[in-house]
C-alpha cells in the first residue's frame, strides 16, 4: 500500500507538466499593449501550450519570441514578425520613440531575433518584417 502512494506521488508531478496539446494560433495581430502581450504569452508559455504563427504578428505580438520557447513555436508560410522600436503616447497624443523601452523590449527577445533585428539596422521608427527563408531558419513549419 505505501509503495503505491510512493509510486502516486512519484508519478503525479510527471503527469501535471506534460506538454499541452493545445495551440494558438496567430494571424492578422498587428499588437497593442505591452502588457496584455505580456500576460497572454507568459499564460501561454506557463500552460506549455504550442503557438503556430499563420500571418502577420506585428508590434507587440512579436513578444512571443520573447516568451515562448523556441520549439514550442512553428510557422506558416504566410507567417510575418514584424519589429521597431517602442514608443508611448505624449499628451498631444503623438507617438514618442522611447530609447528605454526599445532598450528593454530589444532586451527581452532571444539572441538570434536580436542578432538579426541588429543586422536591419536595429529597431526603430520604421517596421522590419522578419519572413520567408530568414524566419524559417529560426522557427519551423508547422506539420
Amino acid at each position: 500500500m505505501k509503495l503505491r502512494w510512493m509510486l502516486v506521488g512519484l508519478l503525479l508531478p510527471v503527469a501535471l507538466v506534460q506538454p499541452s496539446d493545445a495551440m494558438t494560433r496567430i494571424a492578422g495581430d498587428m499588437g497593442g499593449p505591452l502588457g496584455e502581450y505580456l500576460l497572454m504569452f507568459a499564460a501561454i508559455r506557463d500552460a506549455r501550450e504550442r503557438v503556430m504563427i499563420d500571418g502577420s504578428c506585428f508590434s507587440a505580438c512579436t513578444l512571443v519570441t520573447a516568451l515562448i520557447p523556441r520549439d514550442k513555436i512553428c510557422i506558416t508560410e504566410r507567417a510575418m514578425l514584424g519589429f521597431h522600436a517602442g514608443w508611448f503616447e505624449n499628451k498631444a497624443g503623438e507617438r514618442v520613440t522611447s530609447p528605454t523601452g526599445t532598450r528593454v523590449l530589444y532586451e527581452m527577445y532571444p539572441p538570434i531575433i536580436r542578432n538579426w533585428i541588429a543586422r536591419q539596422g536595429g529597431l526603430g521608427v520604421r517596421t522590419i518584417v522578419l519572413e520567408g527563408r530568414e524566419l524559417a531558419a529560426i522557427y519551423r513549419y508547422c506539420k
